[in-house]
């Protein structure tokens, strides 16, 4: 079987590790437990989550045990990595709720049946704490003077609002983790974002003080797109896991619009294609690169929403943009349907017009009341004044704006109301 390490590096995950050769060598001698967690600050995890999930599922298909720890008791005092201003504390109910639709999630990556995976919530213990004995157990061992020259404290202490007391304490609190999840899971091995990096060396460091035992720590880096924009943030803000957040439908269509440079590395680092294949679909242009994005958005979208979901989102967007059929020589493992145009998927809506009737041209208001995407001619007013309808992609200026038989496309006209509501007119 593979070293984990180098499946991780070649498919563009690891930025930054500890003690090269030796944990080279832990890995590749047998199966290990590690860990990565998450912070429950919403109850939906988003795409910029997705490159710490994936290293998991890839070290489960490798052997490995990992554990997903929820931050039900550091979330409690928030993490100051990366941010320039205090977080705002949540109450403990919040947390509890955030962290049962979090677990929800990792879990259509991750399977934790019968041991091969672990879900826990640092809530368990860190809430249990008792102050005094914690500063004599295990703040002695925490140097101030190193503490203040990590990057996640030099960036808030360099801030106007500068570094809370209670911030302060997070990289104590997130290093008890890891000598908690050593000494009952046997866990040696923790991975996060690159903002991570001092936490992770602050619990290698207590694990080797307290416990005189070698831990090991891998970081990944910032995915950012090929423009330097955030990975998974969007005009209208973040893109989620959640269903209700994210319809799969925008969900995949945020994938199918990647940009043609980032096709390739967004297929190393968020699908589970063979790595061959991927590197065939490097050489790609045109048609048939626009293919390989159908690819991602479909095994993305698959991964996090369900086989189901992923064929019917695939199916709608040949419907509404006419997505060509994907050939067989690309990304060839992918189950991703291969001819569209024999889909008979009716989850856009239509309604059939005669072209007379767009010949004297309809004014917007009343057209989008027609078809059921306003439910009153106020309705309709109120959309198209705010900006929130389209025909054909673009924005309809006015209420009284004329849709004619000029607009139509190839027999269509499709026409959208907000971000996630599409009707289609087909013309007699």
């Amino acid at each position: 079987m593979a070293n984990v390490i180098d499946i991780l590096y070649e498919r563009g995950f690891i930025e930054q590790k500890t003690h090269e050769a030796e944990l080279d060598a832990y890995m590749g001698a047998g199966n290990v437990t590690c860990y990565i967690g998450f912070d429950p600050t919403a109850s939906s995890l988003h795409i910029g989550s997705l490159v710490p999930i994936m290293s998991l599922a890839h070290m489960q298909r490798q052997g490995h045990r990992p554990i997903a720890l929820v931050g039900g008791g550091t979330g409690l005092v928030g993490d100051p990595s990366g941010k320039t201003e205090m977080r705002q504390l949540l109450t403990r109910e919040i947390v509890t709720e955030n962290a049962v639709g979090i677990k929800q999630q990792l879990s259509r990556f991750i399977d934790f049946s019968d041991g091969k995976a672990m879900l826990l919530n640092n809530a368990d213990w860190l809430t249990e704490l008792k102050y005094i004995p914690f500063l004599r157990d295990i703040g002695r061992h925490f140097s101030v003077n190193r503490m203040i020259k990590t990057e996640s404290c030099k960036l808030r202490l360099d801030s106007e609002e500068g570094l809370s007391f209670i911030e302060f304490n997070y990289m104590l609190l997130q290093a008890y983790d890891f000598l908690v999840l050593n000494d009952q899971h046997g866990c040696r091995l923790q991975m996060g974002g690159s903002d991570q990096w001092g936490n992770i060396v602050a619990g290698i460091e207590l694990i080797r003080r307290v416990r005189q035992e070698t831990a090991f720590g891998i970081t990944f880096p910032l995915i950012t797109t090929s423009s330097g924009a955030k990975m998974g943030k969007t005009a209208e803000g973040a893109v989620w896991l959640d269903p209700e957040r994210t319809p799969p439908y925008d969900y995949y269509q945020y994938w199918i619009n990647t940009d043609d440079k980032d096709v390739n590395r967004f297929l190393m680092l968020y699908t589970f294609l063979p790595m061959d294949e991927v590197r065939e679909a490097g050489a790609l242009k045109n048609a048939d690169l626009n293919a390989a994005k159908a690819v991602l958005a479909f095994e993305t979208t698959r991964l996090v929403h369900g086989h189901e979901a992923a064929v019917k989102a695939c199916h709608s967007a040949a419907q509404v943009f006419g997505s060509p059929a994907v050939p067989g020589h690309i990304l060839p493992s992918s189950d991703i349907p291969r001819n569209l145009s024999e889909s008979d998927d009716a989850s856009v809506p239509y309604t059939v017009m005669d072209l007379g009737e767009l010949e004297k041209g309809i004014p917007a208001f009343k057209l989008f009341r027609m078809v059921g995407l306003a439910d009153t001619s106020g309705v309709a007013r109120r959309l198209i004044v705010q900006g929130g309808a389209y025909v054909n992609g673009k924005r309809v200026e006015t209420f009284d704006q004329m849709i004619t038989d000029s607009d139509i496309n190839g027999l269509e006209m499709l026409l959208r109301a907000g971000k996630k509501r599409y009707h289609k007119i087909k013309i007699n």
